[in-house]
C-alpha cells in the first residue's frame, strides 16, 4: 500500500490511525498476518466508525449478497471468506485497542460465524435445490456451545447441530437424503472459505460422531423421549438459531424448552450424573502433560468450572425464573445473581475468572498467531500476551502467579455452588 494514495492520506491525517497501527503490528503476530493476507482492511484504523462491531444480520446481509452475485459455490465462498476476513480483522483491532469489551468480542466472532453460516447455507441450498426435484427439505442449523451462548473465541470451533424439516408431501426418506446433501455441502463450504476458515464441529448432536449428521423434527422427538441423557439436555442450554428456517427453530425450540428448563428442576440422580460427568470431563479431556492449574478451559477455576456452575443452576431453577433461560454464561450468571440464587460476592469471583480466562485465551492466539489453552509459561510469551490483557510491560514473570491467585479463588466457589464441598 505504500504508493496507494489513501492509505498515505490516512496516516498522515488521522494521527490515532498510525499509532493504532503501530501498537497493533507490536503486539500480534495474529493481526500481522491478517493484515498481509486482506492489506486494504488497514482502512479500518482510518474510519470513525470503523471499530464498532456488527450485527449477525447486517454481516449476513453483506455476505450474502457477494456470495449472490457468483453462480460458482467455491468463487462465492472466496468472496464470502475476503469478507470474513475484512470483519474479523475489524474484531481484532478492536480488541487489541481496548475498542471491545472481552464480552463483545465473543459476541462479535459469534455474531460473524453465524453470518458466515448462513452465506453457506444459502450457497448450500441453492446448489443442492438447483436438481431436477427442487427443494424438498427446510434446513436449521442451531448454534450450541461458545457460538450459542455469543461466547465464541478466536480458537473456538463452531458447535451446531442441525434440524430438517420435510416440505408438504415429501417423504420422510427423500427429506433427509437432500437434508443430508446440504449439510455436507455445507460443511464443505464453510471450509472453503479460506485458510482461517471457521470450523464447524457437529459432535454435540445426538449420538455424536455415530449419529446422522441431520435429523428431522420428530427424529429428535423420538430420541429425546427414549435414549438422551442428562448432560444432552444441559447442553441444549446453549441452543440459539444461526441459520435457517426460523418457523422450523419455534418448531424445535417447544420441543427442547421443557427438556432444558425441566419444570421439577433436577433429580438427586441426575445431579450426582452432572458432577459425575464434569469430575470425568476433568480427568479425561485433559490433554497429556497439561497443568490442571494452568488450563484456562478445562483446569481448575477456568472456563469449564463457570459454565457448569451457571448451568446446574438453569437446570433447577429456569422453569420458574424465566430470566435464567438464555444461552450466555455472563447473562445466566447475572440473572443467577439477581434472582438470589448466587451471592454477589461468589458471582464477582466468578465473572471475573470467565473474562480473565476467555481474555487469556484469546490473547494467547493474537501474540503468537496460533491457538493454546494454558497460561504461557515462556517469559517472552507471557510478557506478549500480558501486554495484550492489559498488563504492564516487564511482568510476565508474575503472570501465571496472578491467574493462580485468581483461579484458586473461582474454583472455591466451585466446589461450593457445584460440588457442594462443606
Amino acid at each position: 500500500l505504500g504508493s496507494i494514495h489513501w492509505y498515505l492520506k490516512m496516516l498522515r491525517d488521522e494521527g490515532s490511525a498510525a499509532e493504532r497501527l503501530a501498537h497493533v503490528l507490536g503486539r500480534s503476530r495474529y493481526a500481522a498476518d491478517l493484515l498481509i493476507r486482506a492489506p486494504e482492511s488497514v482502512s479500518i484504523l482510518g474510519d470513525p466508525d470503523g471499530l464498532r462491531p456488527r450485527s449477525q444480520e447486517s454481516l449476513a446481509i453483506t455476505l450474502r449478497s457477494a456470495a449472490a452475485r457468483k453462480d460458482n459455490p467455491d468463487k462465492a465462498m472466496a468472496a464470502v471468506g475476503a469478507l470474513r476476513r475484512h470483519e474479523l480483522l475489524r474484531i481484532v483491532l478492536g480488541d487489541l485497542t481496548g475498542q471491545f469489551t472481552p464480552e463483545q468480542v465473543g459476541a462479535a466472532l459469534a455474531d460473524l460465524a453465524g453470518a458466515t453460516v448462513e452465506a453457506a447455507l444459502d450457497v448450500a441450498t441453492r446448489v443442492v435445490g438447483a436438481g431436477a426435484d427442487g427443494l424438498l427439505v427446510d434446513v436449521l442449523v442451531v448454534g450450541m456451545g461458545s457460538l450459542g451462548g455469543r461466547e465464541l473465541g478466536y480458537a473456538s470451533d463452531a458447535d451446531v447441530m442441525i434440524v430438517h424439516q420435510p416440505r408438504p408431501g415429501v417423504s420422510d426418506e427423500a427429506a433427509h437424503k437432500q437434508g443430508l446433501a446440504i449439510v455436507q455441502e455445507l460443511v464443505r463450504l464453510v471450509a472453503a472459505t479460506g485458510s482461517d476458515a471457521l470450523a464447524l464441529d457437529t459432535d454435540l448432536r445426538p449420538e455424536g460422531k455415530n449419529g446422522p449428521l441431520t435429523r428431522s423434527l420428530a427424529s429428535y422427538a423420538a430420541y429425546y423421549d427414549r435414549w438422551a441423557l442428562t448432560w444432552e439436555f444441559q447442553a441444549l442450554l446453549r441452543a440459539r438459531p444461526i441459520a435457517g428456517d426460523r418457523g422450523l427453530w419455534e418448531a424445535f425450540a417447544a420441543l427442547i424448552d421443557p427438556l432444558r428448563y425441566p419444570a421439577t428442576g433436577l433429580s438427586a440422580a441426575q445431579e450426582r450424573e452432572i458432577r459425575t460427568m464434569k469430575a470425568r470431563v476433568e480427568s479425561e479431556r485433559l490433554p497429556r502433560g497439561a497443568d490442571p492449574r494452568t488450563h484456562l478451559k478445562l483446569g481448575r477455576g477456568g472456563l469449564t468450572d463457570v459454565e457448569w456452575t451457571v448451568q446446574l443452576f438453569q437446570l433447577r431453577h429456569a422453569h420458574d425464573t424465566p430470566s435464567l433461560r438464555t444461552p450466555s454464561t455472563m447473562a445466566g450468571l447475572r440473572a443467577a445473581t439477581a434472582a438470589g440464587l448466587v451471592g454477589g460476592s461468589d458471582s464477582e469471583t466468578l465473572a471475573a475468572a470467565y473474562e480473565n480466562a476467555s481474555r487469556l485465551r484469546n490473547a494467547n492466539l493474537l501474540w503468537r498467531g496460533r491457538p493454546a489453552d494454558a497460561v504461557p509459561t515462556d517469559i517472552r510469551d507471557a510478557d506478549g500476551v500480558g501486554r495484550i490483557v492489559g498488563r504492564d510491560p516487564g511482568t510476565g514473570a508474575s503472570l501465571v502467579e496472578a491467574y493462580l491467585r485468581q483461579s484458586r479463588r473461582a474454583r472455591a466457589v466451585t466446589e461450593s455452588l457445584f460440588y457442594q464441598a462443606q
